[in-house]
């Protein structure tokens, strides 16, 4: 899960995190980079990238599809070290949690029991450092962790796991038609795609037929509200019906990070339209043993107002898209 990542932002708008990219093939279809997870290492290994030189410029502005794909694996592959030591305590190495909120999927079971699991072929998207995909793989599962940055999968490589990890982009996934069973995304790759119908076609295209779709990001109601975890957070400041991305910018202008806001309508005809059912939407609410501040997630907001919003989907063969989509 890789929620929340300017954990600690002063700014009106939310943010947290980006999803994946990598080379073209003949057939026009993204080939990712894969890896094997098995190795451990306790050592750390350098940045890839330097840091901004200056602090970026938070605006809102529109940002398509490429923009938005190469500003957020900028972002992560700079972030990824800082955020895994910050959030890696909460998120554990082998945790599959849904949101700030804690929600686990031990007790969700929003992909099914854990003893259904066993044997089932898992998608992971937006991976991060895999913990999710580790949990999976400790149920019997066989999942795949994918993510765009390069550098977060070098934190799955770091904790080690025997199960695949591709770099690649969530709107041209590197897989064969009806290659998984189930897919998962914990605030990974929606919130941060110009075209999130794109990723969802891709998704359902790589599930079996029935195969189910879990992801969660930010409640979309949050985006009305400042990005602030006490009582300034609570005052709506922006309209809910303003789609405009969130942007942030470098000297030149360019995008540096990028997130797109979609009402709860639109993300349920996103859905339907990509030839999805959506079977549940959970809205987790925030448990009493939960103290911690993350971001603008805090007890306080979390007790008021909804933080996460949980899609379930199922793969749907009544109005299918056309092949290909």
């Amino acid at each position: 899960m890789r929620e929340a990542a300017h954990a600690g932002r002063k700014a009106a708008y939310p943010a947290q995190v980006p999803s994946p990219e990598a080379t073209q093939t003949r057939s026009g279809r993204v080939r990712g980079t894969t890896w094997t997870a098995g190795r451990k290492s306790t050592t750390r290994e350098p940045i890839i990238q330097e840091p901004e030189a200056s602090e970026p410029e938070a605006t809102r502005r529109d940002a398509g599809v490429a923009e938005s794909s190469r500003a957020n694996r900028g972002w992560w592959d700079r972030n990824a070290d800082e955020y895994q030591i910050e959030h890696g305590t909460f998120l554990g190495d082998d945790r599959f949690v849904w949101g700030p909120e804690g929600l686990d999927e031990v007790e969700a079971e929003l992909l099914g029991p854990p003893e259904d699991l066993k044997g089932k072929e898992v998608l992971e998207i937006g991976a991060g450092a895999a913990q999710c995909s580790r949990w999976l793989a400790a149920q019997g599962a066989r999942p795949v962790a994918l993510d765009l940055s390069h550098r977060q999968l070098q934190h799955a490589l770091r904790i080690g796991g025997a199960f695949p990890l591709v770099c690649a982009d969530a709107s041209a996934l590197p897989f064969a038609d009806a290659s998984f069973d189930l897919a998962c995304s914990a605030y990974g790759a929606l919130p941060f795609v110009a075209d999130p119908v794109l990723v969802l076609r891709e998704v359902r295209r790589v599930l079996r037929p029935g195969g189910r779709f879990v992801f969660s990001v930010t409640h979309p109601i949050r985006w009305a509200f400042p990005d602030e975890p006490g009582p300034e957070g609570l005052s709506v400041a922006a309209s809910y019906f303003d789609r405009t991305p969130y942007v942030e910018q470098g000297d030149d202008g360019g995008a540096v990070y990028v997130e797109h806001h979609r009402t709860i309508g639109d993300r349920v005809r996103d859905i339907v339209a990509a030839g999805f059912r959506l079977v549940d939407l959970v809205e987790p609410e925030w448990p009493a043993w939960n103290t911690a501040e993350w971001g603008g997630w805090s007890p306080l907001r979390g007790n008021l107002i909804p933080g996460t919003a949980i899609f379930v989907c199922e793969r749907s063969e009544i109005g299918a898209p056309p092949a290909g989509g």
